[in-house]
């Protein structure tokens, strides 16, 4: 037996700790579902990955586990079409359910559902790869062309606690008006040291969310700020914003609905438009580069089908003149340290990364990553360069059996509806 097959792949949901973060589409639940993948091969080398834990991934994951055993970690090319052959199509979404409330990242696919699951083994078959040859993750990758990966503050509108006393509590209290949105900003950048910021915006009318910009501006005089509406806007109402913070931001995220009318916006403005939304699919770029409609891509592993997928969207958007940042959704450590791994190795990262890690106040490594002047270091150790702490993934692990279903798939409407019963995810545009 060659020393690099798999002779076990092990699939751990767990339930994590999260904020009450206020979107579009309503709030962040008290605990939100990841999914840890180990896989080992013959010499005992072990790899670790992450993605989304709901139901529907989790389904798709159990038969690909299965399969992958018997193969080796560097089979890499094979996974897609391995996925495909075992996993199947899941369902398809329809009424409110077609969004995908886990990332928002446009309307969910069974494809898009398949890549984010082998994204997840494909890291943890890099990890292990790097383990038993003892090198880093980004070496694998090509190598590194930087040391050092920035990262931005992601602010949210968010309230004190959850509705109905639910889950954890935290120190962070409410941000719900320009005031706190800045002493959120001040907090991120005395803690971590982030020098720029993002806000979640799509919560409260534009105007509000404007004042909070230009608050940031004020108080953050020169640093690069984002806002991200998350599609709620009109594409009147989106020039308007734009007009408003030309001068401001850095970029406008997905201020509307789809390709057309985010063409139709770029033809408006000079501010340059990014989307995670979109465009999510390789599929999905030629439209939306040809017509002008983004200027940033926010690439995602978990969203393209892994850090290898993620290093050829970068060289699609060089080729197109097209800038390139970072997505995150709600991720642990694991995430984290491949997404500075892959992010070393981009040539073309001409934007600081988003991250949810610093409202993750639990995790399942043995030591946080620590963000240093806004950056996180890459390191070489093999692998991912992460341990997994077992009794803290035992833990997790334990909240999500104990769990009777309520929050083991993300549903940020479900969670508005303890504080307003009759919260409706609101249609698009919204404003």
């Amino acid at each position: 037996m060659d020393s690099l097959t798999l002779t076990e792949v092990r699939l751990t949901p767990v339930l994590v700790a999260d904020p009450p973060l206020l979107n579009t589409q309503g709030v962040h639940q008290p605990y939100t579902p990841r999914l840890i993948i180990e896989v080992v091969t013959a010499d005992g080398a072990t790899g670790l990955g992450e993605t989304y834990g709901d139901t529907e991934y989790l389904e798709l994951a159990r038969p690909l586990a299965t399969a992958l055993v018997g193969r080796t970690v560097t089979d890499l090319n094979a996974l897609p079409a391995l996925a495909a052959q075992v996993c199947g199509d899941p369902p398809a979404a329809t009424g409110p359910d077609a969004v995908d409330a886990g990332g928002l990242r446009g309307v969910r696919t069974a494809d898009k559902l398949r890549l984010s699951v082998l994204s997840g083994f494909e890291v943890a078959c890099l990890d292990a790869w790097g383990h038993a040859t003892q090198l880093p993750v980004h070496a694998l990758l090509g190598g590194k062309v930087r040391d050092r990966i920035e990262y931005s503050g992601y602010l949210f509108y968010r309230w004190d606690a959850h509705p109905g006393g639910r889950g954890e509590r935290d120190d962070w209290g409410a941000a719900l008006d320009p005031d706190g949105i800045v002493a959120q900003a001040r907090r991120f950048a005395d803690r971590y040291g982030f020098t720029s910021f993002k806000l979640k915006g799509g919560v409260f009318e534009p105007a509000r969310e404007i004042a909070a910009i230009k608050a940031l501006a004020a108080a953050f005089p020169g640093h690069p700020l984002r806002l991200d509406p998350n599609s709620a806007w009109s594409v009147d109402t989106s020039l308007k914003v734009a007009d408003e913070l030309r001068d401001v931001l850095e970029y406008l995220e997905d201020p509307a609905s789809g390709t057309a009318q985010m063409a139709e916006v770029a033809a408006g403005t000079r501010l340059p438009l990014a989307t995670n939304m979109c465009v999510t699919t390789f599929e999905e770029i030629p439209e939306a580069f040809t017509r002008g409609a983004v200027q940033v891509l926010l690439c995602d592993h978990h969203y393209w089908g892994g850090l290898r997928s993620t290093r050829e969207l970068a060289a699609v958007c060089r080729t197109f003149g097209v800038g390139l940042s970072m997505h995150s959704n709600t991720h642990l450590g694991i995430s984290l340290a491949a997404m500075t791994q892959v992010a070393a190795t981009v040539p073309n990262l001409d934007h600081a990364c988003d991250t949810h890690y610093p409202w993750q106040a639990e995790d399942v490594l043995t030591e946080r990553l620590t963000f240093r002047d806004g950056r996180l270091d890459v390191g070489d150790a093999p692998g991912l360069g992460v341990a997994l702490d077992r009794d803290r993934l035992a833990a997790l692990h334990r909240r999500w059996l104990e769990d009777d279903g309520t929050y083991r798939s993300r549903d940020d409407a479900a969670a508005m509806r303890v504080a307003d019963p009759q919260w409706v995810t609101p249609a698009v545009p919204r404003w």
